[in-house]
Order: C-alpha cells, then sequence, then structure tokens
C-alpha cells in the first residue's frame, strides 16, 4: 500500500501538492508519465478518443523533443499536458540548482504550470521554488504498470482495489508499461465507468 497508495505522512511532506482531489465527488483524474512516445502514446490517445475521455500526460522533456509529432498529437486531442523534468531525474539524486535548471529545461518545450517530480520525491527546497510557479500533482493511486513483477490482471486489480472518489491515478505511456497497459487500461476505464466514476482533468 506504501508504494499504491501514498500515506498521510507522504502527503504532508508537500502540503499544497494535490494528492487527491474532491472526495465527495465520483470523480477520478487519469494521468500518464513518462511519455510521449511513437510505440505507445498513440494507442493511449486513440483508446481515450474511443471512451470519449481527457486526461494529463506528464512529458519527459527529451521524449518530447525526440517526438514532436506524439506531443503535438496530445495537444490537438485536447489533452492537457504537465512538466515531468527533462531527463525523468529524481531530486533527491541532483544538487538542487541542477535539479530545477532540469526542469527548466523541460519546461521551454512543454510550456505548462503543472509539474510531477519523478518517482514522487525532491528536495523540500525544490519543492519551495516550484510550488510558486507550478502547481505540483502527485498521485492518489499508483498502477505500477511499470513492474517487472506484476502482470495485467494484477495492475488491473490495484486500480480496482484502491481507487476512490477524487483519485489521482497514474498509469504510464512507456516500453515497460506497454504490454500491462494493454491489457488493465481499457479494463479500468470500463470498470470505472460501470462504477459511475466521470473523468477530469486538471485546470
Amino acid at each position: 500500500m506504501l508504494i499504491e497508495q501514498p500515506p498521510l505522512l507522504m502527503r504532508w511532506m508537500f502540503p499544497r501538492a494535490f494528492w487527491r482531489m474532491d472526495k465527495h465527488t465520483r470523480a477520478v483524474y487519469l494521468t500518464f508519465d513518462d511519455g510521449p512516445i511513437p510505440e505507445v502514446t498513440p494507442w493511449v490517445l486513440d483508446l481515450l478518443d474511443r471512451y470519449q475521455i481527457k486526461a494529463t500526460f506528464f512529458l519527459v522533456g527529451d521524449n518530447v523533443r525526440k517526438h514532436p509529432a506524439e506531443f503535438q498529437m496530445i495537444l490537438d486531442r485536447g489533452h492537457r499536458v504537465g512538466n515531468h523534468t527533462y531527463n525523468h531525474i529524481r531530486g533527491l539524486d541532483y544538487l538542487s540548482k541542477n535539479y530545477l535548471a532540469n526542469v527548466e529545461k523541460a519546461d521551454k518545450l512543454i510550456h505548462s504550470n503543472l509539474f510531477r517530480p519523478p518517482h514522487g520525491f525532491m528536495r523540500w527546497g525544490e519543492y519551495m521554488i516550484l510550488r510558486d510557479k507550478y502547481q505540483m500533482v502527485m498521485w492518489d493511486v499508483v498502477t505500477r504498470d511499470y513492474s517487472k513483477r506484476l502482470n495485467g490482471p494484477q495492475v488491473f486489480e490495484i486500480l480496482k482495489k484502491y481507487v476512490r472518489n477524487g483519485s489521482i491515478i497514474t498509469f504510464h505511456d512507456s516500453l515497460k508499461s506497454k504490454e500491462k497497459l494493454e491489457y488493465a487500461l481499457p479494463r479500468s476505464i470500463e470498470w470505472l465507468q460501470n462504477e459511475g466514476y466521470s473523468f477530469k482533468v486538471f485546470d
């Protein structure tokens, strides 16, 4: 549970971040990390179109540089985008000035007021600086579709077990998630719809 749904202590570390939205509204926020890539992102977009759902994509700047067509597809289809650093780096592993420079390098390509730190961690000083420019979006449910220890049905079961009103759900449009995503994402969307959830994006 510490991975799939973060404890209160972790949420208190970044008090102005979005971890979960309105708990009184039967809605969820579908998010995708680490793209865009041509092998996965277009498939995700086509699936979202089929169900008429909008989502938020937290993009790696270097992937945007390498795959501008897929980045433009996300925008053209009306989805929200957010900054996920330029090189998918974890703030704890870098000097703050280098981490912040990496975020700003990504911003030059992505142009968003939303930010999600890779792996969910950054130094307190980095958070204090970034929160004045970006709305921090964390998560309420991590599907762990990236894990080599899980298969598609298990990823689907994680979502069903932990989702609740206002959940911010994290999938990944990445190669390491591709097979599990292709199984779990359409089933998750249909299950959520059958359970009465609507899908929202961030303002």
